[in-house]
């Protein structure tokens, strides 16, 4: 499991780890039923606190994508609820739009970049 972390970084420890664990789902690194390092494993080899990876943990199970599972730990375990997905998806990507218009990107280039995003993590 590579996770790389930016610590000088605007962005909130947990939500790299978050974001991290998400792409490596979207990219096949990580695959559904696979287990994660422990609470403790992962704070260690990252070198950060474990309640920061508890609460990446927490909140990508709250988010569906992993399981907690007693004797197992953590373990990827996408929710496919595909409405919910697109809603949560929408939800996002309505900030991300609502700024790039606000910075003069025009709606090809925002396709392009989709497509482009989208292409990736397929592996195309």
């Amino acid at each position: 499991m590579i996770i790389e972390i930016d610590f000088n970084s605007e962005k909130a420890i947990y939500v790299q780890l978050c974001n991290q664990i998400i792409l490596g789902i979207a990219t096949s690194q990580y695959t559904e039923g696979q287990q994660l390092p422990s609470v403790r494993q992962l704070a260690d080899t990252i070198g950060i606190n474990m309640h920061t990876v508890n609460k990446a943990y927490s909140i990508l199970q709250q988010e569906g994508f992993i399981k907690i599972d007693r004797r197992r730990g953590a373990i990827i375990a996408v929710d496919i609820n595909k409405l919910q997905a697109l809603q949560e998806a929408q939800d996002d990507m309505a900030a991300i739009v609502a700024r790039a218009i606000c910075k003069g990107i025009d709606r090809d280039d925002i396709h392009e970049l989709v497509d482009k995003l989208y292409d990736h993590y397929l592996g195309q």
